[in-house]
């Protein structure tokens, strides 16, 4: 899983649920910079987006992403319309948000479909 966050306690407290959920986080990502190379880079599976990193739009990592078919949502301080037209059924959360609604909407960009839990077949979650 790839976390772009720019806040880095926000990130931290993001990774420790993710883990302790067991989900496997491979990169953390603060920069657009940083982002863009784990997003073209990592082995990944789900990433978990912030809009604004530092005043910087995270939308060429959504790009990225979408591009390599990796499934993706936005976690944000604003609201779906802060979304381009083309993003908007990206949008996952709206910070602050319950650790709780992140593991279900981690489920549901996962398995859209409704299918088996994340890690229900004791797979490794990237």
């Amino acid at each position: 899983m790839l976390v772009v966050e720019d806040e880095s306690m926000v990130a931290m407290m993001v990774q420790d649920y993710l883990v302790d959920e067991g989900y496997e986080v491979v990169a953390l990502a603060g920069t657009l910079d940083d982002a863009m190379n784990a997003a073209e880079q990592c082995s990944i599976d789900i990433a978990l987006l912030d809009v604004n990193l530092a005043g910087t739009p995270s939308f060429p990592v959504a790009d990225v992403l979408e591009a390599r078919g990796i499934p993706y949502m936005f976690l944000t301080g604003y609201g779906p319309d802060s979304l381009p037209e083309r993003l908007k059924g990206r949008y996952g959360l709206q910070k602050p948000f319950k650790m709780r609604e992140l593991r279900r909407e981690i489920e549901r960009v996962r398995n859209p479909s409704g299918g088996a839990a994340p890690g229900a077949d004791g797979a490794s979650l990237r």
